[in-house]
C-alpha cells in the first residue's frame, strides 16, 4: 500500500469524528548535578500519561558537550517497561545486566525490555561533541511484564515516502522493515519533511497518535507545534498529516493501541500498583548495598557490569499510596 491509498476497512472503522488534537508542552528536567544535560519531557503530564503503551517521551540536544556534561546517566533500574533510544547527532554507550554494551548512533536504534527487572547506564563518548535525541519508554502489557529482560539494537532502513525521508525504528508502518517489534501494537518513526511539504501517511485508526517535533516548525491536526512540542490524539483517524514550516521539519511519530491494562508509574518503574512499585524499590536497594559494599551485585535486576564503579539508589519513596494514571 502506497502512503496515501485508503484500506476500505481502515476508512470505516474510523467514521466517528475523532477528538480534538492536545498540544503537550514541555517540562524541563535536568539529568544529574549542576552540569547535567536538560532534557525537556512532554510525557507524562498531568492531563495525559499515555499516548497507547508510549509512558514517557524526553527531548533533548542539541547539547554543546562542552558547556555541559553530557549524558553521564550511572546504573540504574527499570521494570515494566522497555526504553528505545534514538539519536540525531552524537554517540551514547550504553550497558545493561542483560551483558549487552552497545555504542548507539544516529539511524541506529536501541530497545532494552525491563520485563521483571534490568538495570542499565548511558554515558556519552569522549569524542562526542554534540548529544541530540531523544529517550522514549512504553509500558509493558502484563502477559510479559515480569518476564525476561533483553536488548536489541538495530538499524532500519530509511525510505523515501511522497517527499519525505521517513526511518521507522520501532514496529511496522507504510511498508518498514529491519525495526525492533514490540510486545504490543505501536509504531515509533522519524520523519523528516522538507520545507512547504504537506504530507500524508495511512495509520490505524484504533491508535492513538503521538507527533514531537525535533526541528523546524509543523501543523498537525490543525495545531501548529514547534521544537520539543507534542501533539497528542486519540483513536478515530485513518490519516495523519504533516505540514512542513519554511524551514522544513524532522519530527518523531508514535502511535500504538490505547493501553489496556493499569500503570503505576514512580521514578524508573512500572508496575500494577503501589505494592509492585514498594518491591521494585526494595529489591533495587538490596543491589545498591551490595554494589557499595563489594562492587559487584546481583538479583532481580541482574549481574552489575564489572564496568560501573557506582550506581543510583532510588529516592525516598511518597509518604501517600501511589495511584495507577488515569487515561485521558
Amino acid at each position: 500500500m502506497s502512503v496515501t491509498e485508503r484500506d476500505p476497512d481502515l476508512v470505516d472503522a474510523s467514521a466517528a469524528e475523532p477528538a480534538p488534537p492536545e498540544l503537550l508542552l514541555p517540562r524541563e528536567v535536568p539529568l544529574g548535578g549542576p552540569r547535567a544535560m536538560r532534557v525537556q519531557r512532554t510525557l507524562p503530564q498531568r492531563q495525559r500519561s499515555l499516548i497507547g503503551a508510549w509512558c514517557f517521551v524526553d527531548h533533548y540536544g542539541p547539547d554543546d558537550l562542552s558547556e555541559r556534561g553530557g549524558m553521564r546517566v550511572p546504573g540504574h533500574p527499570h521494570t515494566g517497561l522497555a526504553t528505545v533510544t534514538w539519536l540525531f547527532e552524537g554517540e551514547v554507550e550504553h550497558r545493561d545486566t542483560t551483558g549487552a554494551a552497545q555504542v548507539v548512533r544516529p539511524g541506529e536504534v536501541n530497545l532494552m525490555t525491563a520485563g521483571d527487572g534490568v538495570a542499565h547506564s548511558e554515558y556519552s563518548l569522549a569524542g562526542t561533541s554534540v548529544v541530540h535525541g531523544a529517550q522514549l519508554w512504553f509500558a509493558l502489557p502484563a502477559a510479559v511484564a515480569s518476564g525476561p529482560r533483553r536488548f536489541e539494537h538495530a538499524a532500519p532502513e530509511a525510505r523515501s515516502i511522497a517527499g519525505a525521508l521517513v526511518r521507522v525504528f520501532v514496529g511496522e508502518w507504510l511498508g518498514s522493515s529491519g525495526a525492533p517489534q514490540a510486545p504490543t501494537a505501536l509504531v515509533a518513526a522519524e520523519v523528516r519533511l522538507p520545507p512547504g511539504l504537506r504530507w500524508e501517511a495511512v495509520v490505524d485508526p484504533a491508535h492513538e497518535l503521538g507527533v514531537l517535533v525535533d526541528t523546524g516548525e509543523v501543523v498537525v491536526a490543525g495545531l501548529r507545534a514547534t521544537r520539543s512540542q507534542l501533539v497528542a490524539m486519540s483513536p478515530g483517524r485513518s490519516t495523519l498529516v504533516l505540514e512542513a514550516g519554511a524551514e522544513g521539519a524532522r519530527v518523531l511519530v508514535l502511535t500504538g493501541e490505547p493501553f489496556p491494562d493499569p500503570v503505576t508509574m514512580w521514578w524508573n518503574f512500572v508496575g500494577r500498583d503501589h505494592d509492585d512499585i514498594v518491591a521494585a524499590r526494595a529489591d533495587w536497594q538490596a543491589q545498591v548495598a551490595a554494589h557499595r559494599a563489594s562492587g559487584t551485585a546481583d538479583g532481580r535486576f541482574g549481574p552489575h557490569p564489572a564496568a560501573w564503579e557506582d550506581v543510583l539508589p532510588a529516592p525516598e519513596l511518597p509518604t501517600v499510596r501511589l495511584k495507577p494514571r488515569v487515561r485521558r
